[in-house]
């Protein structure tokens, strides 16, 4: 601090002696051109027409090349290029339109119904009725199990429930005779409902050889084969080594492909859109597209929103069902889905170019009857791809949409010899933007 004040010190000394230096080459300056100011005050009519006669050819001279170069200059360069000259643009005339707005995610095709056929008890494969990959239809018969053991088993109490409802009835006869009691009418009505239900339970068990199908779909590839020990209750395992492929747990699984329903999450702040004008007898449409075939499209209806949002993805699970006659779709696809959520009735959309970012904030230039340009503040509602929903400005408004770099307020345009685009009359798809893949839904 101490040499900055130092140096503040010493400069404030030096100022006297600077002002004396200006004043000094100012008074040199002055006994200069005081001659020449003097020749001039003294300069009078008589003078100046002496003057002017004498030179007046150089004066002339003089005058013509000014005026010469002055109408060059403007040959030149025209007064149009020098102050810019009307702008060249292409703009829009926008207009009132009723806008869907679309919401695009990814999601997983699933299975509608899916059945993992697994044994009831632990026996061996007698046969096996259907092939890899049949068409099945619910209540076909699957597999055979080895069924001596229990149909024996079912004949033996069928046998005893058939001799004790006929002891019964002639329990039933006695009693009219008096020849037995009704306590004993009763222990034999007792006896021949305990022989049913056991010849009842030997059914069942005995129907537990013969598998059905529960549900209509398409069988996978069978895990079993005739000869084959199955157990209750496995966890399905497979085991793959040099010589073999070994399986336990589902025989099957019979998939039902149509329809076939897809699964995809919705982010959270999409949630008003999902909620706002939706009815329970108007189902929300989707189109959905799997893998890279963006051709083969694909439409159905929502089914479920989910009643609960996943805080660990901050999104909504939606479920939609779609027909699949060709069976083109299997479970486990990766899936493009465009759900239409919504309508914006009356909304306006411009080109997504035409907004310019200004300090304050979003503008767009309008042109007016006598081609000048004018900025008109806006606010985006939304915008994807392209098209943007604002708010601001009124239909008919002439928009700028080329060539509004160097505009400015009140400056003269003029149209590109191109045609102006006219606005189109079938309605604008405003998307919202995807959200990432999830890991659940990538699994």
């Amino acid at each position: 601090m101490s040499k900055i004040e130092s140096a503040l010190d010493k400069a404030v000394a030096k100022l006297p002696a600077l002002k004396n230096s200006v004043k000094a080459r100012l008074c040199k300056l002055w006994q200069k051109l005081s001659p020449y100011i003097d020749k001039v005050k003294k300069i009078d009519y008589a003078t100046a027409k002496e003057f002017t006669l004498k030179y007046k050819w150089r004066i002339l001279m003089v005058l013509v090349v000014v005026c010469a170069g002055s109408k060059a200059i403007d040959y030149f360069f025209p007064a149009t290029g020098k102050t810019g000259g009307p702008q060249t643009i292409t703009s829009i005339v926008v207009e009132e339109k009723d806008i869907p707005l679309i919401i695009e995610a990814t999601g997983t095709i699933i299975s509608s119904s899916i059945v993992d056929i697994r044994p009831m008890t632990t026996n061996i494969v007698k046969a096996i009725h259907i092939k890899d990959g049949q068409e099945v239809k619910e209540g076909e018969l699957l597999f055979t199990l080895d069924d001596r053991n229990d149909r024996a088993n079912y004949e033996k109490l069928k046998a005893l429930a058939d001799d004790s409802q006929k002891q019964y009835l002639r329990a039933k006869e006695l009693v009219a005779k008096n020849f037995i009691s009704k306590a004993g009418l009763e222990t034999s009505l007792a006896n021949a409902k305990s022989a049913q239900a056991a010849a009842r339970s030997a059914e069942v068990q005995l129907s537990y050889d013969s598998i059905r199908s529960p549900i209509a779909g398409r069988a996978g590839i069978i895990n079993v084969f005739p000869g084959s020990l199955v157990q209750a209750s496995n966890v399905v395992t497979t085991a793959t080594s040099s010589t073999a492929t070994s399986s336990v747990g589902s025989m099957v699984t019979i998939t039902q492909l149509n329809p076939i329903n897809v699964q995809f999450v919705v982010p959270e702040k999409d949630i008003p859109l999902l909620m706002e004008d939706k009815r329970a007898d108007i189902p929300l449409k989707v189109k959905v597209s799997v893998g890279n075939d963006a051709k083969s499209i694909y439409e159905g209806e929502v089914l479920v929103i989910d009643n609960q949002v996943d805080p660990s993805i901050a999104a909504v699970r939606v479920r939609a069902q779609i027909p699949n006659e060709k069976m083109t779709l299997l479970p486990g696809q990766f899936a493009r889905v465009s759900l239409n959520a919504n309508t914006l009735k009356d909304a306006i959309a411009v080109p997504s170019e035409a907004i310019v970012i200004s300090p304050k904030g979003k503008v767009v230039y309008i042109v007016d009857k006598d081609d000048k340009v004018s900025p008109k503040p806006i606010k985006v509602v939304y915008e994807y791809q392209g098209s943007t929903v604002i708010t601001g400005i009124q239909a008919g408004d002439r928009v700028v949409v080329e060539g509004k770099q160097n505009l400015r307020p009140g400056g003269k345009v003029h149209e590109s010899k191109k045609e102006t685009p006219k606005p189109s009359s079938k309605p604008t798809e405003t998307r919202v933007a995807p959200p990432a893949p999830s890991t659940a839904e990538k699994k």
